[in-house]
């Protein structure tokens, strides 16, 4: 067994399950990655994505996700080309993908359409590890910090605040208004974790899936899921 199969080992299927929101701001790569190694990591993810998110996935990764679907036929041949993504000419330094259909199969991925309120993930007796906003519009930032439940993106992230869980917020802009700029703050304030795409160079970036994987790094790390996606400051060879 390789040390790579041990890691995703440690992440059992056993824990709770992680909620994954897509929303329409830029860097749809970050969550497709995101999605991939969770799937990798054996932990169960329950995803929604916003009509924004698969206009964003359209425009930059020439993914047609389509108009989020309660059926699970429409949701498998649109996720389809996610899950088996990678980086135009980056296959080999992308690595492994997981398998779509046995994902769907075993239940480790599950699809709630958007404005779906009657979903496990709207009610804070559904238990979870955690949520992740990936990207994060600054659209659905403030609809998170005023509660405003406009979707079931933002009444999930509701759900997480107002239980105490972990909510991983990942915004893509730049620059940021005086108004994104306090609603970081006050999300920040409310127990929300603020992790812009803001990558780092101090890894050894060789290709632009460093640069993605450090972001999709920290987000694991946030969630307690092992990884082995960059080398780590002062870490051995």
């Amino acid at each position: 067994m390789t040390q790579d199969s041990k890691d995703r080992k440690v992440a059992s299927t056993d824990a709770h399950p992680i909620v994954l929101a897509m929303t329409g701001a830029s860097g749809a790569v970050f969550s497709v990655r995101l999605l991939q190694q969770l799937l990798l990591a054996n932990r169960h993810v329950h995803l929604v994505y916003s009509p924004s998110a698969a206009t964003v996935m359209l425009q930059e990764l020439k993914i047609e996700l389509g108009s989020p679907s309660i059926s699970v036929t429409a949701t498998e041949n649109s996720l389809s080309k996610v899950v088996d993504y990678y980086w135009p000419g980056t296959e080999q330094r992308w690595g492994d993908r997981p398998s779509l259909q046995q994902a769907l199969a075993t239940g480790s991925l599950v699809v709630h359409h958007y404005q779906d309120y009657m979903t496990p993930i709207a009610s804070g007796s559904f238990l979870t590890s955690g949520m992740v906003i990936c990207p994060c519009s600054g659209a659905t930032l403030s609809g998170v910090v005023h509660a405003a439940g406009n979707n079931l993106i933002q009444r999930a992230a509701d759900v997480h605040l107002k239980e105490h869980r972990k909510l991983i917020l990942v915004p893509r802009e730049t620059p940021l208004s005086v108004f994104q700029l306090d609603n970081m703050h006050r999300a920040a304030q409310a127990g929300a974790i603020v992790l812009p795409a803001m990558p780092g160079w101090y890894h050894g970036v060789e290709s632009i899936v460093d640069i993605i994987d450090f972001i999709v790094a920290r987000i694991l790390d946030h969630l307690d899921v092992p990884h082995r996606l960059m080398q780590r400051w002062g870490a051995e060879e």
